[in-house]
């Protein structure tokens, strides 16, 4: 029977290290300026300020919709996610005996089982509330969009259609990174079922999750395609 041990501990912390250490690395940092999120919420303000001399903004609103959309779609697939982890705790002792026939992992038993399952849980959870909060944050961005002035007003006042403009943008930015958090939330989710495999598992998994999110945020065709300078 296998109880959580040093190894366990070992890789969890490995675990909650890596998680950590990447959302320094792309939020707090000095690489984080030249991430694909810092390059994404420079376009975001840039579309604000195209927004101001458009007269008809119905593309505007179709582009808030798509990220509600996405949104919604995430947090629904985390409760969905949160059911299946609860679903499974009733299959513990099963999932135990399965574990024990891989040649990754000893004997496992039934409460180490529901720990991780309830660790799963918490992630999804975790991921879950971060995609709700985004959501309602996109709304609130969809009114001050509503309350940026149209053409023939801004001309008038342009200091204060900037104003709103900024204010606009600003609650997308923040709208964005609630979004990316429950993104993360959920990759992460992938690697911490390395653990049902073993400790050593989930270090690798851990590793591997961090390496594809790096590669993705600094060194992407994406983050290189945001970067494209203007052409004549």
């Amino acid at each position: 029977m296998a109880t959580f041990d040093l190894r366990d501990a070992f890789a969890l912390l490995i675990f909650i290290g890596g998680w950590f250490f990447y959302n320094w690395l792309t939020e707090k940092s000095s690489w984080s300026r030249k991430g694909l999120s810092a390059a994404m919420n420079l376009q975001r303000r840039r579309w604000m300020k195209v927004l101001l001399g458009r007269d008809l903004r119905m593309i505007d609103t179709a582009i808030m919709a798509g990220l509600q959309q996405g949104t919604a779609f995430f947090a629904s697939s985390c409760i969905f996610a949160i059911g299946g982890c609860f679903a499974l705790l009733g299959s513990a002792q099963l999932i135990a005996e399965i574990a024990a026939e891989l040649p990754f992992y000893g004997q496992l038993d039934r409460p180490l089982v529901e720990a991780k399952l309830l660790g799963l849980i918490a992630i999804f959870a975790y991921a879950f509330f971060k995609f709700g909060w985004s959501y309602r944050l996109f709304n609130y961005c969809t009114i001050l969009i509503g309350a940026i002035p149209m053409r023939s007003e801004a001309e008038r006042d342009l200091a204060a259609a900037e104003i709103a403009a900024r204010r606009a943008a600003t609650m997308n930015q923040i709208a964005a990174s609630h979004f990316n958090a429950g993104l993360r939330g959920i990759f992460f989710g992938l690697a911490y079922l390395g653990w049902f495999l073993g400790p050593y598992v989930l270090v690798v998994t851990t590793v591997l999750v961090i390496g594809i999110l790096v590669h993705r945020q600094f060194f992407s065709a994406a983050r290189y395609a945001v970067h494209i300078e203007d052409e004549d």
